[in-house]
């Protein structure tokens, strides 16, 4: 085990289990990975090896015997009616039959219906009511000759749910963990393999789990398809629901005018709405009205009085162009129904989740890792609602007064939601607290920009903050980082300047080039420009960045290029020093040879095998002109990372070679693995210097 999932069971003893336990006891058993890990905590909350397998095996039990699969409801009938009783676990929903005046259950896999269930067991769980909760529940059988008469017998039931947790514990033991740690145990407890991830990366599907810890918080993520968005709303806690973007009613949302029955914002924290994205779609438009109603004032009224509730919206759907395309043509909403498309729904999303940032989930990218037991983290979040931190950052930073009130409580919830994830225990550094900023401002920021493409009645937002020193941060997002070209678009000027939703052509061209120089210090291609000095620094998940663009105009003319980089060891690192070799091949004149040396650090674990790719990368440059040498430190002591030409530039890499984030290697049919430009890049910075002499 790695040091952080020792630590995770020391601080947490009985309330983390091993995440790929999960797959081992699912099988075939189609069951929330809530109810599993409900399972596993009873009998696999430990690190110690041998308890855990005998802990898998009765599990693997518990679901054999009492996991009730569609195909086999027959041979638990039979079960139930010759043993007279069994235990079960299924999904259990309750509806009232006002004829009889009785509660009635019904059972969604063993397919048996008007079940009596008492008055009290419904008070008790009143999500039974609404949408179903899963249970571990005792059935009996008894037949009588009274048609009328059903002959199950509910003869106790349990909610698979955490009964209690100690919340003071929880914060004294968040206390000792760093930044880092806390943030890979809770990405290790949704599933994921922190070290696949960056720490935006991280962060940005960590912004999922806010709808839980904020009431009335109103989310969207569009994305393309596999990236994982709906996985949380859907196996992560019993306290959130996920349905079909397509079978959402007023009746089933709200509420039912003929009985008065409330919907499912009533008894649920998250309501999501699964495949919201598709233009074809039909929707309700008395819906939508309702929703805007209650996203912005948390209440809805279908008869006489109005009625309030806290769930929070979410909205997740996929995407079918890529972001350019959608700056440059329509805008990132693009997708929604036409009835959705509509500015003042989506003015009342308090953040745009940008999914196109997650990468499309690989196997590779589950965790192994402890985590917490799912449930056991749901509570937690479910008694942080009643918690505000929307104002912890107003000791080292003020937002900028042009900030709308909508806009800012958008930024507010975010901010808050955040900080309950990460800082529980109220103890962030000024740094962290502006690191957390940003993303709030960032995802309210891209929706209202794309508002100012839909709607000319909304004007310029600055969305920024000032330190108490007095230094301005202006928030940009990441895409329009990468296309500034398309971004700064707005809706059709009143005077008709412009058609298709932009702005004239001689306003876009200036608002563009003002762009471009405000974003050239830190943002531009360096190469876009020719070789010059400067400084710049390129955003984790930002796309298009080659070696190409960032050295081929440095190395151009060079006949000795030394790189020094002591992190060339593992196959992917080797492969980037190849790809640079590669720009220097296209780079340089074929009547021209040119010696490019590398100077690294020998591979403490596999010598050999490193020494074996040096050699290959050498004599595949055999007959090119280029003569690749290499030399290790004997130190061991070399930490700078840099690239020296005799045509005096010096080129500093803060992470040397290693720029790009995890890709598919193995897949001669992915983008990614033939072009850089497609390889997302981990956060890094490129200084560049040129000799005086």
């Amino acid at each position: 085990m790695s040091a952080l999932d020792n630590k995770i069971n020391e601080r947490f003893p009985g309330l983390v289990v091993r995440k790929d336990l999960v797959k081992a006891v699912k099988g075939n058993a189609i069951v929330p990975t809530y109810v599993l890990e409900y399972l596993l905590g009873q009998y696999c909350a430990t690190n110690d090896e041998e308890s855990i397998q005998s802990g898998i095996e009765t599990v693997r039990e518990i679901l054999r015997k009492h996991y009730v699969h569609r195909n086999e409801a027959g041979l638990i009938k039979s079960n139930i009616r010759e043993k007279g009783r069994w235990k079960i676990i299924d999904r259990i929903s309750v509806a009232l039959n006002d004829k009889t005046d009785a509660y009635e259950a019904s059972f969604a896999n063993l397919g048996i219906s008007k079940v009596l269930i008492d008055s009290g067991t419904v008070k008790a769980h009143p999500k039974l009511l609404v949408g179903g909760v899963w249970c571990i529940a005792d059935i009996e059988y008894d037949y009588t000759e009274d048609k009328n008469v059903t002959p199950w017998i509910l003869g106790s039931m349990k909610p698979i749910q955490l009964s209690q947790f100690d919340y003071e514990a929880y914060l004294e033991a968040r206390k000792t963990f760093d930044t880092d740690e806390w943030i890979d145990l809770l990405f290790q407890t949704v599933g994921f393999d922190p070290e696949m991830f960056g720490r935006r990366s991280k962060l940005i599907q960590l912004m999922r789990l806010i709808p839980f810890v904020e009431r009335n918080y109103n989310l969207i993520e569009l994305g393309p398809k596999g990236t994982g968005k709906s996985h949380i709303f859907s196996e992560f806690s019993p306290h959130g629901i996920l349905v079909s973007g397509g079978e959402v009613t007023v009746p089933k949302l709200f509420v039912n005018n003929s009985s008065g029955k409330i919907g499912l914002v009533g008894y649920w924290d998250v309501v999501a709405l699964d495949e919201f994205a598709g233009k074809q779609k039909k929707v309700d438009k008395a819906l939508v009205d309702i929703l805007k109603n209650y996203m912005a004032n948390k209440s809805f009224s279908r008869g006489v009085e109005p009625l309030g509730a806290e769930a929070s919206m979410v909205f997740v759907g996929n995407t079918k162009h890529t972001v350019p395309y959608m700056l440059k043509n329509t805008d990132l909403f693009d997708e929604l129904p036409d009835k959705y498309y509509d500015s003042a729904f989506i003015d009342r999303l308090h953040t745009y989740i940008p999914g196109w940032e997650v990468g499309v989930i690989r196997g590779e990218m589950f965790s192994g890792g402890y985590g917490f037991v799912v449930d056991y983290l749901a509570e937690i979040l479910r008694h942080l609602r009643n918690d505000d931190f929307s104002d912890r950052y107003r000791d080292h930073f003020d937002l900028s007064p042009d900030i709308s009130t909508r806009d800012r409580d958008g930024v507010h919830k975010t901010f808050s939601g955040l900080m309950k994830l990460l800082f529980p225990h109220g103890d962030a550094t000024a740094d962290e607290i502006e690191e957390i900023l940003k993303l709030a401002l960032e995802g309210r920021k891209r929706v209202k920009d794309q508002l100012m493409r839909i709607d000319t009645t909304y004007p310029d937002v600055d969305f920024s903050f000032t330190k108490k020193s007095g230094e301005k941060v202006v928030v940009t997002t990441l895409e329009e980082a990468e296309y500034p070209a398309f971004y700064h678009r707005r809706a059709q000027d009143t005077d008709g300047s412009s058609g298709n939703g932009a702005e004239g052509e001689g306003a876009v061209a200036e608002r563009q080039v003002d762009h471009q120089q405000a974003e050239a210090t830190d943002r531009a291609a360096p190469a876009d420009a020719g070789p010059s000095e400067g400084h710049f620094s390129f955003a984790e998940n930002q796309r298009g960045v080659t070696f190409d663009k960032l050295f081929g105009s440095y190395l151009t003319g060079a006949s000795k290029i030394t790189i020094t980089d002591p992190y060339i060891r593992a196959f992917y690192q080797v492969r980037n020093l190849m790809e640079l070799i590669e720009t220097i091949a296209k780079s340089h004149s074929p009547a021209d040879e040119v010696d490019v040396h590398l100077i690294t650090c020998i591979d403490g674990i596999r010598p050999e095998k490193q020494e074996e790719n040096l050699s290959a990368i050498a004599s595949s440059c055999e007959g090119t002109g280029i003569n690749f040498t290499w030399e290790f430190d004997d130190t061991n002591t070399i930490h700078a990372r840099h690239i020296v030409t005799d045509t005096g530039w010096k080129i500093a890499l803060d992470r040397g070679l290693d720029i790009f984030q995890q890709y598919e290697m193995n897949d001669a049919f992915s983008f990614a693995n033939r072009l850089q430009q497609y390889r997302a890049v981990k956060a890094f910075e490129v200084i560049y210097l040129r000799s005086k002499t």
